[in-house]
């Protein structure tokens, strides 16, 4: 269930072209729900693949990389808005990426206001990284709008990478799946969850294995469709239409990741080019796939 409180929308005729990016794949569930909401918009996609996954990194290489990336993506790409598909990096250095940037900027905020709106025992759950469970921002978050539910956090490095192998077409079990999820359900007051959280955009990738493997009626929410129509809403109104195609663009030659290169031809960017921070290694030319 994807932003469940909004199953209603029209698609919008907006055009335009809008980069989205996160570590890995993770980001192609937000591609999608963009595409859904804006078929007209010129929609890329890049993965920072020289750095997967973000959730295990620290919180200063991370500072120090971010903006970096963002610059030199949006330097090639052009595009005219970016989307940080990411909560590790939106909850870390959105305004950093902001400060280098001259065009909107969207970040990916915790579905948190949703599900305690949508949440009838008054227990959340919040599955996110390590990263995102610990960082202030989040816990802005659940003060501001969970204030008076319980919100019992996991942080799981391995569910994104179960996630990742699974989009890529690796035989994953569900009993990993459930495993991974299990400490949200095993804390104190866990069997009084009723609706999870899902803040990372990798976990959607797995969310029919997160529903069979939950101990007890549960409903997962993310923030997909909130990112696509906040998307629209900033995206320049004089802006040059650009096609609808798709590239996709690494940090990390696309050679050394044939089966990341099928992943992203199959949402749909037939097309992976190398952006490397390393400009000797820099190339344009795409992977044939």
């Amino acid at each position: 269930m994807t932003d469940f409180l909004f199953t209603n929308f029209v698609p919008s005729p907006a055009r335009g072209r809008v980069l989205v990016f996160d570590s890995g794949v993770g980001g192609l569930t937000v591609a999608e729900e963009i595409r859904a909401l804006g078929p007209a918009l010129g929609v890329h996609y890049a993965a920072d693949s020289d750095f997967f996954p973000y959730g295990d990194k620290s919180d200063e290489a991370l500072r120090e990389r971010l903006p970096r990336v963002a610059k030199m993506l949006c330097d090639h790409v052009r595009p005219d808005v970016f989307v940080i598909a990411c909560n590790t990096a939106s909850t870390l250095a959105l305004a950093e990426i902001r400060a280098v940037l001259d065009i909107p900027v969207v970040g990916t905020v915790p579905a948190i206001k949703p599900a305690a709106a949508f949440s009838q025992t008054g227990t959340i759950g919040l599955l996110a990284t390590p990263g995102t469970i610990r960082r202030a921002y989040t816990a802005r978050l659940i003060n501001e709008f969970a204030s008076g539910h319980r919100v019992i956090m996991h942080g799981s490095i391995e569910l994104v990478r179960l996630a990742e192998a699974h989009a890529r077409g690796e035989d994953v079990p569900i009993e990993a799946i459930a495993a991974a999820q299990a400490p949200l359900f095993e804390a104190p007051g866990g069997d009084q969850i009723d609706t999870v959280v899902l803040a990372c955009t990798h976990f959607p990738l797995v969310r029919g294995q997160l529903i069979a493997s939950a101990p007890h009626g549960v409903s997962y929410v993310d923030s997909g469709a909130a990112i696509a129509r906040q998307t629209i809403r900033v995206l320049p109104h004089e802006t040059e239409a650009r096609g609808v195609g798709g590239s996709a663009y690494l940090t990390s030659p696309p050679e050394e990741s044939p089966d990341l290169a099928l992943v992203l031809r199959r949402y749909g960017f037939p097309d992976a080019h190398l952006v490397a921070l390393d400009p000797i290694a820099m190339t344009s030319a795409p992977m044939a796939l």
